[in-house]
């Protein structure tokens, strides 16, 4: 009993609790950059040859064994953009997604100097293109939202009289908000558009600001 009581202590004791069961953790930096009018956020645009490609992003990626979420943020927007580090001022982090595949999205809200805009060198391997949008443009424009539904799907042998419950039973669902803008010929939705979404709420002018 005293061997088991001592393994969950050194298990659980000063551990950072994440979400249980979940298999990934990504980081992205939303990357703000002054321009003649206003606070611009800047989007990279997948290089064909990797997963989802074509699709607007920010940049990002899978978070290594002991490095925190500003720190991964930051090598990936160096990999992926050339922009050092050190030109990054970080201004703190949004609430993070809970996907429903298993994995949390943390993202991190950084400046980006004019020094690091012009080391700006997209990666040909997973940066197709890099764009800028005003702030202004999302606060003033409300994204086309759609929603789809979570719906659980029960084995039809779910042992329910061992558990001591009775079909039909009120299993949890759910369903997932997709905001969609446009801008210049290019389309930010899902994900992005969701972290895009929060960060427009907190500005002066924009509902529930």
């Amino acid at each position: 009993m005293k061997d088991e009581m001592t393994a969950l202590r050194q298990k659980f004791d000063g551990h950072a609790p994440g979400l249980l069961g979940a298999r990934h953790e990504y980081a992205v930096l939303c990357p703000l950059v002054e321009r003649p009018d206003g606070t611009h956020l800047l989007f990279e645009v997948r290089s064909s040859g990797i997963r989802q490609g074509g699709e607007v992003c920010f940049p990002g990626g899978r978070r290594e064994a002991g490095e925190t979420v500003a720190e991964c943020a930051l090598r990936e927007t160096e990999e992926e953009l050339a922009i050092p580090r050190r030109e990054v001022t970080l201004l703190g982090t949004p609430d993070f997604i809970c996907n429903q595949r298993g994995f949390l999205l943390r993202p991190v809200l950084g400046a980006v100097s004019p020094e690091g805009m012009a080391c700006l060198r997209p990666s040909e391997a997973e940066v197709a293109e890099v764009f800028t949008a005003p702030l202004s443009f999302f606060r003033d424009t409300a994204p086309e939202v759609y929603t789809y539904a979570l719906s659980p799907q029960i084995p039809e042998d779910f042992p329910y009289a061992s558990i001591g419950v009775t079909a039909p039973y009120p299993w949890a669902g759910g369903q997932v908000e997709v905001p969609i803008w446009h801008w210049q010929g290019h389309t930010v939705w899902g994900m992005t558009a969701r972290l895009v979404w929060q960060l427009v709420q907190a500005l002066p002018g924009a509902g529930g600001a």
